[in-house]
């Protein structure tokens, strides 16, 4: 369904050329939700955005549906987009619009006329469980609402592929479940093929098929999450065993030094 093929993508600033994705190559097959991790600065989002094409990588081909974007021009690219839903980190909702305006401006942009649009954009926030907030502004909504608002805004294209950008970070574990689960069902009952990005493991091993870890730019590994449950089961690479662990080390043999030297 999604073909990344060499993909790197190269920021020039102040004459300094830095690589934030390096000739990484992935699969992602139809219908599967792709989970991609890696620490910050390890490229996750531009990597996201190469799909499509929000950010045009510097070399390689990224091909959705059999078609390859990378090949397409500007007015054939955007047409293409209307099939990739996107969902952000910080939601990116209109304040002076209510949700379903937030929800039905992807749909004017798409040349959806007025009617079909408002029916697509009710439907859509049916879908999240928030059609009685249709008329709510963004500043009356929860993180949560919000949230649910960008994955209806998303939605509401009928797209094949549904990229997802930190979609939890911004919001409280509680609400995280929540989204997920909303993720999760779409995946299920519409075959939408999802790709989500983040720094957080637990995130993916409650929702992803397969894990794809970055590390400076590169793929370093990439495993199916049903792997985890594997007795003996151990990733090849020290980020990849790192970000499994769903604990947190601290140094105290080190802290104990240091109130020592101050004793």
């Amino acid at each position: 369904m999604i073909s990344i093929r060499d993909v790197s993508t190269v920021f020039t600033t102040a004459g300094t050329d830095f690589t934030a994705v390096d000739h990484v190559s992935l699969e992602i097959p139809r219908g599967s939700i792709q989970g991609i991790i890696g620490f910050s600065g390890a490229g996750k989002s531009t990597l996201l955005r190469n799909i499509n094409l929000l950010e045009r990588p510097t070399s390689g081909r990224v091909s959705v549906d059999g078609t390859d974007l990378t090949a397409l021009g500007d007015e054939e690219l955007r047409r293409a987009r209307h099939q990739i839903g996107m969902i952000f980190q910080h939601f990116n909702l209109l304040n002076n619009r209510t949700a379903q305006q937030n929800v039905e401006l992807s749909l004017k942009f798409a040349g959806v006329e007025k009617k079909e649009r408002r029916r697509r954009a009710k439907e859509a926030l049916a879908i999240v469980d928030i059609a009685d907030k249709a008329d709510s502004y963004p500043a009356r909504l929860s993180g949560g609402q919000k949230q649910r608002v960008a994955i209806a805004r998303a939605l509401a294209t009928e797209p094949k592929v549904l990229l997802c950008d930190e979609p939890t970070s911004a919001v409280d574990p509680r609400t995280t479940a929540s989204v997920l689960q909303y993720i999760s069902d779409i995946n299920a009952q519409l075959g939408i093929t999802t790709v989500i990005v983040t720094h957080e493991m637990n995130v993916v091993k409650a929702i992803a098929d397969n894990v794809a870890i970055l590390e400076e730019g590169r793929l370093v590994e990439r495993f199916d999450l049903a792997e985890l449950d594997r007795p003996g089961f151990r990733p090849a690479t020290e980020i990849g065993r790192y970000l499994i662990s769903d604990d947190i080390t601290l140094d105290r043999a080190a802290r104990a030094t240091k109130e020592l030297s101050h004793a």
